[in-house]
């Protein structure tokens, strides 16, 4: 059996918490990535979130639900999520869902 990882790496600026993260978001990863991310967001209380997706190699519907509570939980706080710098792979997943109607998209060169 393979399994997979997804690291997932924080920085907080002012009121905006980053979450980067690197690898594979499946249904093995999204439960841990899930509850990391959260317990950040209910520890620092952003007023934004900011999803750095370009180091994500591979992300299925798990991944899609990963991204959906996260704009819940902000939403329910009075916040907001960014997606930033998606794989044009993920971006493409992000739009067939419609997610890209619920939050913002960044691009940026790095």
């Amino acid at each position: 059996m393979i399994r997979t990882t997804c690291k997932v790496e924080f920085q907080m600026r002012e009121t905006t918490l980053t979450a980067r993260l690197i690898g594979e978001i499946d249904h093995h990863a999204a439960a841990r990535v899930r509850e990391e991310i959260d317990k950040e967001i209910c520890h620092r209380r952003p007023t934004r979130t900011v999803l750095d997706l370009s180091g994500i190699e591979f992300m299925d519907s798990a991944g899609l639900g990963l991204l959906m509570g996260r704009i819940a939980l902000m939403r329910t706080l009075g916040g907001e999520t960014v997606l930033k710098n998606p794989t044009e792979k993920v971006l493409r997943i992000v739009r067939l869902s419609g997610l890209d109607r619920l939050m913002n998209i960044v691009r940026e060169d790095f």
